[in-house]
């Protein structure tokens, strides 16, 4: 994200002296950390510690929740409801109860409902991409604290602490895990990272820390999720550091977590039905991140609002309703807080029904969020558990017997 920022003190220089106030056991120096991706050779952002960012006196094993997944086979379009994952919240919080929902290779997507506030944690495998579907939460960062309400993607940068405290409504997270960065679709920015003006957000939209977050401690408890042998390649550790994570007086460079919420995306509309990728907000390594937000729909006089039938012969297609009456699925069973995949090698579309119904239409007062994956996803447990069995027939309107 090639969009400079400072919060707190940093030094004139970089890589130079900055010396803490004098006197007692702040005298000295700061100890400055580059956090940096691609090996030094993408965005980074330097960091002013009071402590050692390295000293840990502990690591031991955290066995994390199953990944386990099993292939969507034999090929089937499925409905999933993610309400019905969680029933008591009381004790629940969004690191360490995510339940997975579909994954590969590339990308990770799980679903939270939690009251509680989480253990510290760091994702060392990849960028996070969190929606906030309803509630709120506070997320306490190394760079500063961000308020995350619903509609609010929260983006946090692979390898940055944080723990999650939610509002006094708990907090209900959509949790997009990549195993690379995450990031506005390049063909929105200039060669040197500036939105351009047909993007549908700019930087003016994104909510970054304004100021640091320094926080006392010692032997301080850290989740860290990493690769190593265990399931799909990733295991957890649980690394206890000297002092508090939290004690950056201040950083400044282009890599850092922000906020951006779903009512600032400007949607892209036309007088014959649009493609997806004008829906699209982010962008990882073979996977996109797409909103569908209310809007003005197709004008041509004869328009059908709704998509027409389509192959994305190269992707499966993941999409979570989140708000609004979602006119292309009504007769499906589909509601808010359902997630419908269609896999690549099945043509999928609108129900035969919601067609002739759309026509006509001038708005569409619908909010979801769509998942496109370029390898094929597979089912976790939570997936599993929330299938509703019968979806791949809505369109026929039977099954076979």
């Amino acid at each position: 994200m090639a969009f400079y920022r400072q919060v707190g003190e940093v030094p004139p220089k970089r890589h130079t002296q900055f010396r803490k106030p004098d006197g007692g056991q702040k005298s000295g120096l700061y100890y400055e950390e580059l956090m940096g991706e691609e090996g030094f050779s993408s965005d980074s952002s330097l960091l002013y510690h009071i402590g050692v960012p390295s000293a840990i006196v502990d690591s031991q094993v955290w066995d994390l929740p199953d990944l386990s997944t099993v292939a969507n086979h034999p090929l089937t379009p499925r409905h999933l409801k993610l309400h019905d994952l969680f029933t008591d919240t009381s004790k629940t919080n969004a690191v360490e109860d995510r339940r997975l929902v579909l994954g590969n290779g590339d990308v990770r997507i799980s679903y939270v409902v939690a009251e509680q506030p989480s253990p510290y944690y760091r994702n060392a495998i990849g960028d996070e991409c969190v929606y906030v579907e309803k509630g709120s939460a506070t997320v306490e960062t190394v760079f500063g604290v961000l308020n995350a309400v619903q509609g609010d993607y929260v983006i946090i940068p692979r390898a940055t602490t944080h723990r999650w405290l939610p509002g006094p409504e708990g907090v209900h997270a959509y949790v997009i895990e990549g195993n690379s960065h995450i990031a506005p679709p390049k063909r929105y920015l200039s060669r040197y990272g500036q939105f351009l003006e047909h993007s549908p957000y700019c930087e003016r939209d994104l909510h970054p820390t304004t100021e640091p977050l320094v926080v006392e401690g010692t032997d301080v408890e850290v989740l860290v999720k990493h690769r190593g042998n265990g399931v799909g390649g990733i295991v957890g550790s649980r690394m206890t550091y000297a002092t508090h994570p939290f004690d950056v007086v201040g950083w400044d460079g282009c890599l850092y977590p922000y906020t951006f919420n779903v009512s600032d995306f400007e949607p892209i509309t036309g007088r014959v039905h649009q493609p997806p990728p004008v829906h699209q907000v982010f962008e990882g390594y073979n996977f996109v991140v797409c909103n569908f937000v209310p809007r003005k729909v197709d004008y041509h006089p004869l328009s059908v609002p709704v998509p027409y039938y389509h192959s994305n012969v190269d992707s499966d297609e993941v999409m979570f309703y989140c708000g609004g009456d979602y006119e292309a699925r009504k007769g499906s069973g589909i509601g808010l807080g359902s997630i419908s995949l269609h896999p690549g090698g099945y043509a999928h579309g609108p129900q035969p029904s919601a067609i002739e119904a759309s026509l006509g239409a001038e708005r569409f007062e619908e909010l979801a969020v769509m998942v496109d994956t370029f390898r094929p996803l597979e089912l976790g447990e939570g997936g599993q558990a929330v299938d509703d069995g019968v979806y791949a027939w809505t369109w026929a309107g039977r099954r076979k017997s």
